[in-house]
């Protein structure tokens, strides 16, 4: 009769643990899946809709075309050419249009315009506003201006797929925008908080963001990214218990399976 007890009192107590290991994957699973609260046919509301705009030290190309190109050349920076690479002994030439570089106070030195303030200023705005000087000073008529981006980027650190530097080609980019261009978070990556680093002047701004929540990440003054920002996913307590020796304590869940394991051994060699 003692062993009957025994043994029911061990297999009561595996069952516990069986079950708690099982809550604890269920209740990891939760912190996996995005937008837990988007229902189909709802609207988020966006904080607001923030274009790209320049900043000291970003660097652009201004192309002015016309009818007449070679008028339309003289608002251009000539195509610097260069060498690159060597094969089969022979020297190779590529070409690419020369950027002008915002300086600390905002201004780029225009061609016949001069200097331009384009500090604070959209991509759009500028290519307007230098389009209405040239047909307003009578200088080039029916003028196409085109503004690019060079050198603009934002960066994804920590448990994603691609970490690295992502460019800015569009006017607007948002945080879902970059972690799916770094081959989004890996199984090991902290849906929340993850945390968006932003230079504002002499300050440095951290946003944390609810990847879970879709009402969180919509409404956050981080979804639409800036240049220069520094998106960060931490590694969540599996990633973090694998830098231990065996990655086996008592928060894992393979520690509860052992336990279970060793207890189911023990049952039965006591019923024997």
């Amino acid at each position: 009769m003692n062993k009957v007890m025994r043994f029911m009192q061990i297999r009561h107590i595996a069952r516990m643990v069986f079950f708690l290991a099982l809550f604890a994957s269920c209740d990891s699973s939760k912190k996996i899946v995005y937008f837990q609260d988007l229902k189909p046919g709802t609207a988020e509301q966006l904080l607001s809709s923030a274009q790209i705009k320049f900043r000291p030290e970003d660097k652009l190309t201004i192309v002015v075309s016309s009818k007449d190109p070679q008028l339309a050349s003289l608002f251009n920076l000539p195509i610097a050419s260069f060498r690159a690479g060597l094969a089969s002994n022979s020297q190779s030439m590529s070409q690419e249009m020369s950027a002008y570089t915002v300086d600390s106070q905002g201004y780029i030195d225009f061609p016949v315009l001069g200097k331009i303030q384009v500090g604070e200023m959209t991509r759009s705005e500028l290519a307007e506003y230098i389009k209405n000087r040239l047909i307003k000073e009578n200088l080039i008529k029916d003028p196409v201006v085109t503004v690019e981006y060079v050198n603009l980027s934002v960066f994804v650190l920590g448990e994603v797929n691609k970490p690295g530097r992502i460019n800015i080609d569009r006017d607007k980019i948002t945080i879902i925008d970059a972690i799916s261009m770094a081959g989004d978070l890996t199984i090991y990556g902290k849906r929340s908080p993850v945390y968006v680093l932003r230079k504002d002047g002499n300050k440095e701004i951290s946003y944390q963001l609810d990847l879970c929540s879709a009402e969180q990440v919509y409404s956050s003054p981080a979804y639409y990214l800036q240049q220069n920002d520094v998106i960060y996913v931490e590694p969540n307590s599996v990633r973090a218990r694998q830098s231990t020796i065996n990655g086996n304590n008592v928060r894992s869940t393979s520690f509860w399976m052992s336990l279970a394991s060793l207890l189911t051994t023990i049952t039965v060699l006591i019923v024997k």
